[in-house]
């Protein structure tokens, strides 16, 4: 059972759900008519992305990037890109969707690496905001839940391709890996 490897639960199934729908009801207000491309960082949005677009009412498309800045526990500071988006972006309203917002340095390449392809406009969705790690300036426009600075596994989130199945967030026990 990989639950023993969790120190405590930060946030429940339950939670998640209701934030991930009202998140879902505002991007499609403020998105109504604008037919925008939700666009995954992967591995860790699959989850979060399936669930908020069961959630958003409007019309829109989707796309997917991957891409790699950690070593480990440790962010290298340098992203590499694995997988590019397949369709032209120029004109569009972009919402970069992702996991956890956390030293930001991925996310803040991103969001410029796609300006340049000259979108109506990019926004950031992320599951997760971990503010007190925080080495870029950029925020997210849609954030459901902003956590202290800990380990966290699930809903997506992994450590070395693991607990990306339970249901909820988790604080992993540091002497999983330390």
């Amino acid at each position: 059972m990989i639950e023993k490897d969790i120190q405590r639960i930060l946030v429940s199934q339950e939670e998640i759900k209701a934030k991930v729908s009202a998140i879902g009801a505002q991007i499609s207000s403020d998105y109504a008519g604008k037919d925008p491309v939700f666009v995954g960082v992967l591995k860790g949005c699959f989850i979060f992305m399936a669930d908020l677009m069961r959630t958003v009412d409007i019309s829109c498309s989707m796309d997917f990037m991957a891409v790699s800045s950690y070593d480990g526990v440790n962010s290298t500071g340098a992203v590499k890109i694995n997988k590019d988006l397949r369709e032209d972006v120029a004109g569009r309203h972009l919402i970069l969707v992702e996991d956890i917002l956390d030293s930001g340095i991925t996310l803040n390449y991103l969001k410029n690496y796609l300006l340049i392809r000259q979108p109506a406009s990019v926004a950031v969705a992320t599951l997760l905001d971990k503010p007190a790690r925080r080495k870029a300036d950029i925020s997210a426009d849609y954030s459901c839940f902003e956590i202290p600075d800990a380990f966290v596994v699930g809903y997506g989130l992994d450590y070395n391709e693991r607990y990306r199945n339970l249901p909820y967030i988790g604080v992993l026990k540091p002497e999983i890996y330390s």
